[in-house]
């Protein structure tokens, strides 16, 4: 039998610790009963393992206490980490002593998995190096900023690379939970589990919840300038080439040193700028797609329909169904 490890942090940890933690267990605790009623074995032994006898939550208000410390533990087969504090800057106290015993189970041939902002924690391992990772959206300029070797793939739901698994944010984890579940045990038991916990299956992306605020939180003036310029300009035409000569900034220099401090092209963040004004009118407005797309600046349909898309994973007039009950069914 196999071997599952929810991990307990004893620090930093967030109100939804504690919902990764038990939905964890869920989960997998029914995947092992789903088996059992086809007449097989339960797959996996299932453990919540930390570094404290008990841990607290939610300012006191809940408490853990781990099934196990990680100490007794010598082998596991997968690790899955709970989300944990966005406002993470560094491993301390206990967890220093997980992310210790991360390294060596991957070593001895573990998988590992992080729910949200448990990325924090796996990062910290050193184990994300040469990967990919997601988190949720509203962490990721935090997440470059402490990480900036590592490639984050905001847009993605779930990351696997080589026995690490990444998801983005929220109660997205159930996502990754199931991918796993399909993983290990089969499609059958995936779709199963999907039904009796109603998660939707097969989710793909996390571009549709994504809300852009600008990537500030760096030092060069020049890149804030021109990011508050293209902030409050972005209905006119706008061109790089005109934008770098404004702040007296090489092309090519400004292009690198915008992407360098925003993680975007000047060209992406202007299309981001423009997508999340578009997105604010369908959900707020009764304006059609058309009207939409002129006020944040775009003339040519395909055009506006192909970036929108790129940026929410949505078609224009899918988002503003989805998201303004008030909206007519207007045609484009």
């Amino acid at each position: 039998m196999k071997h599952v490890t929810i991990l307990v942090p004893d620090v930093q940890t967030a109100n939804s610790t504690i919902a990764c933690i038990v939905g964890a267990y869920q989960v997998f605790t029914g995947a092992n009963a789903y088996w059992q009623e086809q007449g097989k074995a339960p797959l996996f032994t299932i453990e919540t393992a930390g570094v404290a006898e008990e841990s607290t939550f939610i300012n006191g208000l809940l408490t853990f206490k781990p099934q196990v410390n990680i100490a007794s533990l010598q082998r596991t087969d997968l690790i899955l980490i709970p989300s944990i504090t966005p406002a993470f800057e560094q491993a301390v106290q206990g967890n220093v002593l997980l992310i210790d015993w991360l390294r060596q189970q991957y070593k001895n041939g573990a998988e590992v998995a992080s729910m949200c902002t448990g990325a924090f924690i796996l990062a910290s391992s050193g184990l994300l190096e040469k990967r990919s990772c997601s988190i949720h959206w509203n962490s990721a300029n935090h997440f470059r900023a402490l990480f900036p070797d590592i490639q984050l793939k905001t847009e993605k739901l779930i990351t696997d690379e080589r026995g690490i698994y990444t998801n983005g944010g929220g109660y997205s984890f159930l996502n990754l939970l199931l991918y796993l579940v399909e993983k290990y045990y089969d499609r059958e038991t995936a779709i199963y589990c999907s039904k009796i916990f109603q998660i939707e299956l097969d989710r793909q992306t996390q571009s549709t919840f994504a809300i852009f605020t600008g990537q500030k939180s760096h030092s060069d003036d020049v890149v804030k300038d021109a990011q508050q310029y293209l902030e409050d300009h972005f209905h006119e035409k706008i061109s790089v080439e005109d934008l770098s000569k404004r702040f007296a900034v090489g092309r090519r220099n400004f292009d690198r040193r915008f992407i360098k401090a925003t993680g975007n092209t000047p060209l992406e963040y202007l299309q981001r700028i423009k997508v999340e004004s578009a997105k604010k009118a369908f959900e707020t407005t009764r304006k059609t797609v058309n009207e939409v797309m002129y006020e944040v600046g775009y003339s040519d349909v395909k055009a506006f329909r192909e970036v929108f898309r790129k940026v929410t994973g949505m078609s224009p007039l899918a988002y503003r169904n989805r998201y303004n009950k008030e909206a007519l069914p207007h045609q484009l």
